[in-house]
């Protein structure tokens, strides 16, 4: 099956970046194992996002983990989309609930979680951390156990 039959319109392109936050380049493909379980991650240690106070920049990894159903997010597009928030003012908390809802309104997983492990900036890190689990399904327990258990430490 050809990209274009998927949907997709980055892959193979020329790479253009956007100058804010960017939701419209995500783009998705179908799982080919929607009947199997299994965890996909991203890592991305090169996030950056204004201080929407002082205009500073604030740095992080954004881990993205989650358990696909139907669609699955495309790598470059969720590059793409990560890289829009470098001019785009949002506090740390804010910008890892951001990143979930795009995701959860593009790919509809059984499970998701977004971790931002920010860089200190007056002597202090920020580590927040969020996570769905589809409603009414084994999945919605799943996120309010690891909610209740998250710590990194």
């Amino acid at each position: 099956m050809d990209r274009s039959e998927e949907g997709l319109e980055l892959l193979g392109k020329k790479t253009e970046y956007k100058g804010d936050y960017a939701p419209e380049v995500l783009e998705a493909f179908s799982n080919k194992h929607p009947q199997r379980d299994y965890w996909v991650r991203f890592v991305c240690p090169e996030f950056t996002a204004l201080c929407p106070i002082t205009g500073q920049p604030d740095f992080a990894t954004i881990y993205i983990d989650y358990i696909p159903d139907e669609r699955m997010v495309e790598s470059k597009s969720l590059k793409l989309y990560l890289f829009s928030f470098r001019s785009h003012g949002a506090f740390h908390e804010d910008c890892v609930n951001i990143i979930m809802d795009d995701l959860i309104k593009l790919m509809n997983p059984k499970y998701i979680e977004v971790t931002g492990d920010f860089s200190p900036r007056g002597g202090i890190s920020i580590v927040p951390f969020c996570n769905y689990g589809r409603p009414g399904t084994q999945y919605e327990a799943i996120a309010r156990e690891r909610l209740l258990r998250h710590d990194r430490h």
